[in-house]
């Protein structure tokens, strides 16, 4: 049986016999619907469904950028979806149920460092066209702008205001934000617009977004993820580099140059500050770690801390 006939008895199941309400097995359909997208893109059928991949498939929604309570409540309706699986489709195993507590920690996001940043994006020959401009633009913009991967995969030329250096994008909830568009960005966007697009577009397919693949179509997020991993690999960095690892960096290195909080969140699109905040432990740690580092009384502590040990 293929996933969509799953999902449909799945859904069916919750209404009839766990009475279920409309607004949850909406919720469980957008989750599925998600996970089944992922799974294609990798033709996974519902028995090579594992632990690990589930595991893996936590680890792709937490770095898209999906908050962290929707991360947790997908992880739940997987593990019921999987419980139903192994009931009532001969399934053989749930695999959901090896995969401790659906949720993700909250953990301070991940960043790199401004050098990090300079080092990749230095990698990447902007006169190499058509890929090398596509990947220098997209990288400049996911760091220079702060966009989410699914906000530049569908980035129109229209949505560029050049004379006043901004962006306009459509972000979740199909809200509308001004960003600004950097120098740099401005830059790379402009040499891929101008001199690699067209060898990329298709006389039979006339793609409206941006960016494109090779064969002429909408760029997916996967595929972005595929290329800033290759090109981080070739710029021989040691860091596990993806699309919001940018976008976090983005957010963290304006804090750190003194941009106001509510700036940063405008720029991000977070509904709620306190999303935002997150990003001002990722100061305050690095701070620590300066003062440990450089002021006489944090090295004494750090030597008393070793001596204690040994003791």
């Amino acid at each position: 049986m293929e996933w969509p006939a799953h999902v449909e008895r799945f859904l069916l199941y919750l209404a009839a016999e766990c009475g279920l309400s409309t607004n949850y097995r909406e919720s469980v359909r957008q989750s599925l619907t998600r996970f089944i997208g992922w799974c294609r893109e990798r033709d996974l059928a519902p028995e090579a469904i594992t632990e690990p991949l589930l595991a893996e498939y936590r680890r792709h929604i937490h770095d898209e950028g999906l908050a962290f309570s929707s991360c947790r409540i997908a992880m739940v309706h997987l593990r019921r979806f999987f419980r139903y699986l192994s009931m009532r489709s001969g399934l053989p195993q749930n695999p959901a149920e090896l995969v401790q507590g659906g949720a993700v920690n909250r953990n301070i996001p991940e960043t790199l460092s401004a050098e990090v940043v300079a080092q990749l994006l230095a990698s990447i020959d902007p006169t190499d066209v058509p890929f090398g401009a596509r990947d220098r633009a997209m990288l400049e913009m996911l760091y220079g702008s702060g966009l989410r991967v699914s906000e530049l995969v569908n980035l129109r030329p229209e949505q560029i205001n050049w004379e006043e250096s901004f962006l306009r994008v459509t972000g979740k909830g199909g809200k509308t934000r001004y960003v600004p568009l950097g120098d740099m960005a401005a830059k790379a966007l402009r040499t891929y617009a101008q001199h690699a697009r067209h060898l990329l577009q298709k006389e039979r397919r006339r793609v409206p977004e941006l960016f494109l693949s090779v064969r002429g179509t909408k760029l997916t997020r996967e595929r972005i993820r595929q290329i800033i991993k290759a090109r981080a690999q070739a710029a021989g960095l040691s860091e596990h580099v993806y699309p919001h690892i940018m976008r976090h960096s983005f957010a963290t290195h304006l804090l750190e140059n003194g941009a106001d909080l509510r700036v940063i969140q405008d720029m991000l699109g977070h509904a709620d500050l306190a999303t935002t905040q997150i990003y001002t432990h990722v100061e305050a740690q690095r701070l620590v770690g300066l003062h440990r580092h450089f002021h006489p009384r944090g090295k004494k502590r750090d030597e008393e801390d070793s001596s204690a040990d040994s003791q």
